[in-house]
This record gives structure tokens, C-alpha cells and sequence, in this order.
């Protein structure tokens, strides 16, 4: 019986151990599957190559027949992908992009341009990750070999950019700027400039664009490019209001409003008037005293619009002025300017901003119990929103309510 039992024992250990091992071998099968090696650093023998005795380079003749058949392994892959075979097709790719280093670093990183770009657009992520991995350590042996091919930094950072990895093609442009700031290739380094700062908004980091687009505007300033002057404060005025920095922007809007002025281009003060005042707007929220601040731009942007017959814009300004009084307790001031918007909207045809405005004048005759103006008010509304097919419902029950009030 002890035998027996030792046996059973024995045979329960083995056992276990077996589905130990397999499950270890299976885990390891997984790993493998989870993290394959990266097609591109696979060192095989491949056909197309001519034997290499001694390591020996290619001469002039093998190069040109190499560059040849990788064209036509591209051409190749580029048909497969046509009739929806994936992974047919990148093992292709791969395949080229791993001789494409037998034509020099440019060539390879060009390659992987191309093929990263069309891995991203496929939504094959793994490639992707393959491709950013081999870029990574083309990049390191370029920087270890103080690397100053400005042709091929650029490539580089041209393929990060079609893989979308910002924060590499940062470090790549800032690479760049380093070389050409030495070179003292100033159109050069404001096309670097801007490549940075497209990629920092890309990732959003608002604060980094911003430095960036700084650094291109004092280009600009001292170049008297005016040009690219306005179109940079214009970048930094969209890159302030994304960030929600209002002080910031307000500055901008105020050098843009200079600018404007002194060329005589009136037509842009109303919207930069407006967005001033509601930036200060913003701040008024912490900072009570801006207040004023705001209604003054409010104001100066409703007289501009006006003289300059942008009633649109002008019923912006009139809107934001009424809620302004409304506020402060300023009926009476808000019921006048309620009267200008009418006005203002009649002249821009804008039947949905009469609607609006009769509803705001409606409800400011009510705050001072005035309830005859009130229904005429709310009266004239609903005739817009008829014409509207919008909110009859809304206007008609107003009426009636104040039909009731009376009557009683």
C-alpha cells in the first residue's frame, strides 16, 4: 500500500511539473507573439543581395541594380496592398526596408518615410512601432557620430512627422536649428521654426508653440517682414486662446490692432475690438476692475462695426453691451441699447438675431413690471418666429401669460 501510495504521489508531482512546463513554453510562445522581433533588424541572407565576400561594399553597378529591384519590390507592395492583402504587403515593405540600408542612411530613412506614412494611414500600429524603433537608432548612431547632414536630419524629422511622433521630431528640428543657426542660414532657420511649432500644437503643448511662434515673430520684427509678422501674432492670438492665457492674448490682439490701424485696414478692428473685450472679459471674472475694461472694447467695437456697415458684427458688440448693463441693474441703458440692436439687426437681415432681441427686450420690460411693451415685445418676436418656424411655442406661451396677468 505505501508503494502504492509513494507512486500516486510521484505521479501527481511529474504531473504538475509537465503542465508547469507547458504552460512556461506556452507563456514564452505568447511573450514571442506579444513582442515579435522587429522585421527591420533581422540580419538574413536575401537573394537580391550579390555574394559579399570580406563584407565588401557594392560597387557603382551592384548599387544601381539594387535600387532598381527595391523600386520594384515598393511597386510590388503597393499592388498587393491594392487588393487588401496587408500583411503580404508590409512583409514586402520589410523586406525592402531592410536592404534599403545597403544604399546609404538617406536612402533607408527616406524609405521608412514612405512606409511609416502608409503603415500610419492603414492603422498598422506594429509597423509603426517598427519603423519609429529603427528611425530611433538611426537617430542615436547620427548623434554619437556628431552627425551635420542637414538633408538627412531632415528626412529624419520629416519621417517622425508622417509617424506622428512629435516629441522625437522636436528633438530632430532642434537638431536642425543648431546646424543652420551655425550656418547662419536664416530662411532656413525659420522654416525649422515653424516645423517645431506645428508639432508642438500637434500634441497640444500650447506653451512650447507659443515660445516658438515668439521666436518667428522677432524673426520677422527684425526682418521688417510685416507679412509674416501679422501671420505669426495671428498663431499666437489662436495658440493664447487655446491655452486660456486671456492677458496674453489681449497683448497680441492690441499689436495686431496697431498694425491694422497704421496700414489703414479698418475692416479688421471690429472682431480684434471684440475679442479684446472678451478676454478682459474673462480676467473680470478674478479681477472685477477689468470690467470697464471689457465695456469699453464692447463699445469701441460696436461704433467701428457700425461705421463700417458690419451690422453682424455690430449686433455682436450690442448683444454683449445689454448683458453688461443687465448686470449692473441698468435696465433703462439696456432697453436703449435694445432699441440700437433692432435697428442693427434690421439693417444685417437677420431675422434670428430680431427674434433674439425682441425676447431680450420682452424680458427687460418685465424686470420693470412694464407688461404692455412687454407683449408688444414678445408680440413682434413671435411674428420672427414665424417666419423662423423656431420657437413659436416659446413666444406664444409668453403672450398668453402676460394676456392672463392682465385680465386678472
Amino acid at each position: 500500500m505505501l508503494q502504492r501510495f509513494i507512486f500516486i504521489i510521484t505521479t501527481i508531482i511529474v504531473w504538475h511539473l509537465c503542465i508547469f512546463t507547458t504552460l512556461a513554453a506556452e507563456k514564452k510562445i505568447e511573450d514571442l507573439d506579444k513582442f515579435p522581433p522587429n522585421p527591420l533588424e533581422i540580419t538574413i541572407n536575401d537573394p537580391i543581395l550579390p555574394n559579399l565576400p570580406n563584407k565588401r561594399e557594392l560597387t557603382a553597378t551592384e548599387l544601381q541594380k539594387l535600387r532598381t529591384d527595391l523600386d520594384g519590390l515598393n511597386q510590388e507592395a503597393q499592388m498587393t496592398i491594392q487588393r487588401e492583402d496587408k500583411k503580404k504587403a508590409f512583409e514586402i515593405w520589410n523586406r525592402e526596408l531592410r536592404l534599403r540600408r545597403f544604399l546609404g542612411t538617406l536612402s533607408e530613412v527616406e524609405a521608412l518615410s514612405r512606409v511609416g506614412e502608409i503603415a500610419w494611414n492603414q492603422n498598422e500600429r506594429e509597423e509603426v512601432r517598427y519603423i519609429s524603433k529603427r528611425l530611433q537608432v538611426i537617430q542615436s548612431e547620427m548623434e554619437k557620430q556628431k552627425n551635420t547632414d542637414l538633408q538627412l536630419w531632415k528626412s529624419l524629422g520629416t519621417a517622425y512627422q508622417k509617424i506622428r511622433i512629435p516629441k522625437l521630431g522636436v528633438l530632430v528640428y532642434e537638431q536642425i536649428l543648431i546646424l543652420v543657426k551655425a550656418q547662419k542660414d536664416v530662411s532656413m532657420e525659420i522654416e525649422t521654426l515653424k516645423n517645431i511649432g506645428e508639432l508642438h500644437l500637434s500634441w497640444f503643448d500650447y506653451s512650447q508653440a507659443a515660445n516658438t511662434y515668439q521666436k518667428l515673430l522677432n524673426l520677422a520684427i527684425n526682418q521688417g517682414d510685416k507679412n509674416n509678422e501679422l501671420e505669426y501674432l495671428e498663431q499666437l492670438t489662436y495658440i493664447y486662446a487655446q491655452a486660456k492665457q486671456p492677458q496674453a492674448a489681449i497683448d497680441i490682439l492690441n499689436q495686431l490692432v496697431q498694425i491694422y490701424t497704421n496700414q489703414q485696414n479698418l475692416n479688421q478692428i471690429p472682431a480684434l475690438k471684440l475679442a479684446i473685450a472678451t478676454n478682459y472679459e474673462s480676467l473680470a471674472k478674478e479681477n472685477t476692475n477689468l470690467k470697464q475694461q471689457a465695456f469699453d472694447n464692447y463699445q469701441e467695437a460696436y461704433t467701428s462695426a457700425w461705421q463700417l456697415e458690419q451690422y453682424a458684427r455690430a449686433g455682436e458688440a450690442l448683444e454683449k453691451l445689454i448683458a453688461f448693463y443687465r448686470s449692473e441693474k441698468q435696465i433703462d441703458a439696456a432697453l436703449q441699447t435694445g432699441k440700437i440692436l433692432i435697428e442693427t439687426q434690421t439693417l444685417a437681415n437677420n431675422f434670428y438675431g430680431l427674434m433674439l432681441a425682441y425676447d431680450e427686450i420682452g424680458n427687460l420690460y418685465l424686470e420693470r413690471q412694464e407688461y404692455a411693451q412687454a407683449l408688444t415685445a414678445f408680440e413682434k418676436g413671435l411674428a420672427m418666429a414665424k417666419q423662423l418656424k423656431y420657437q413659436e411655442a416659446y413666444f406664444t406661451q409668453q403672450i398668453e401669460k402676460l394676456k392672463t396677468e392682465q385680465k386678472m
